[in-house]
């Protein structure tokens, strides 16, 4: 019983050290993952204003359109939410005279926010 008592406790320490470390890495890897979604939206972007002649309203309009000239659908899939079951932000114009805006809030949806809260804007 005693060394049942010792394997558990030796298992508990061992899970202490290293579970916070597994977290940390997950939260880099959401973020990772929000970076390559909103990649791949800029790629599709730019192939939709080559088309249009202008960059759409919304993100959704990669995905179907009625307007003429329209050559998509310009994503493969519909248009996902962020790693944390968010939508991305999406605006045109952007700021400081960019085209446009892509952004996800980072893990507490919250406009701000530190470490994995931070948000992750597109340039």
């Amino acid at each position: 019983m005693i060394e049942l008592l010792i394997v558990i406790v030796i298992l508990g320490l061992l899970a202490s050290l290293v579970a916070p470390k597994f977290f940390n890495q997950l939260g880099t890897a959401e973020r990772g993952i929000a970076s390559a979604q909103m990649n791949a939206f800029e790629t599709a972007l730019d192939t939709y204003r080559l088309d249009m002649g202008s960059y759409p309203v919304k993100l959704e309009d990669l995905r179907k359109s009625d307007k003429p000239r329209w050559d998509g659908p310009y994503l493969p899939k519909e248009v996902p939410l962020d790693p944390w079951s968010n939508s991305y932000v999406y605006s045109v114009p952007g700021e400081n005279g960019e085209p446009y805006k892509i952004m996800s809030f980072g893990a507490d949806g919250k406009l701000g926010g530190t470490d994995n809260n931070a948000d992750i804007v597109h340039k």
